[in-house]
């Protein structure tokens, strides 16, 4: 008789360690209720924190710095860019150009004022100064740039000149890393000309279609050697152009180089 008691209240403790109510009971110090403080001080606003913009900063890259070869003429080419500023609002450069047979073939330069809108993307506004081919001639520019989805840089922007001139640039990049040193950078660019210019021998339409693909080694990531090779294909009015000033409606040439930023 004893045993069975023994049991039964050896029975009724364990039920009573398992019971739910057992994990209801109160601690020996009780928990203060939860306060708008404390929930302030544990989640806070970071979305109206404002983003330091005070330091200013300064970035150049010059993505192309070389010599090309090919069909009759060879020299040497760059293109470049480059800001100082915070981190919304920045003073954007960039210039590009080539020569051939020793003398300028093409140059521009733009200098823009660039705002930040949205995670790594800005909107430029500003000027272009085109020294060749032809006349000098100056535009004024729009346009946005950043980074797409997939990782693929772009750049879109649309030019009005005097005499109502319209023109528009497209550009689009991508780097392709092979291994830890070695990358693989494609671009495309189309140029557009609201006007026919005959005078710099530039048609109405889509006038232009550029590729370039170059392969560089980084000895380190500011200074990288570059093989690759650059062409161009003419359509439209500015095709027949070329044509009729006996000029080739491509062009394909061989490069080498150096990229380096700091």
């Amino acid at each position: 008789m004893r045993r069975l008691t023994v049991l039964v209240v050896g029975c009724a403790g364990v039920v009573a360690c398992l019971s739910p109510h057992a994990a209801l009971a109160q601690p020996a110090t009780p928990i203060p209720p939860v306060t708008d403080a404390d929930r302030a001080a544990a989640f806070p606003d970071v979305e109206a924190h404002a983003t330091p913009d005070s330091a200013v900063h300064a970035f150049v890259l010059v993505d192309q710095l070389e010599w090309h070869g090919g069909d009759t003429h060879a020299g040497p080419s760059w293109d470049s860019t480059g800001w100082i500023g915070g981190d919304q609002n920045r003073l954007w450069f960039r210039t590009e150009g080539d020569a051939d047979g020793g003398h300028l073939g093409e140059a521009e330069a733009h200098v823009l004022y660039g705002r930040a809108f949205a995670r790594w993307w800005d909107v430029l506004v500003g000027l272009r100064e085109d020294a060749r081919p032809g006349p000098a001639q100056s535009w004024l520019a729009v346009g946005v740039q950043g980074l797409a989805p997939y990782w693929f840089e772009i750049e879109a922007t649309a030019y009005l000149g005097t005499g109502g001139r319209t023109a528009a640039r497209l550009a689009a990049e991508y780097e392709l890393r092979l291994n830890n040193r070695l990358v693989l950078q494609p671009v495309v660019e189309l140029n557009l000309f609201g006007k026919t210019d005959v005078e710099r021998g530039l048609g109405a339409g889509l006038s232009t279609v550029d590729g370039e693909l170059r392969l560089r080694y980084e000895i380190r990531r500011e200074f990288a050697p570059y093989i690759g090779i650059r062409w161009r294909d003419t359509l439209g009015d500015t095709s027949r152009l070329a044509a009729a000033a006996g000029a080739s409606a491509g062009s394909r040439r061989l490069v080498a180089g150096l990229r380096l930023w700091f």
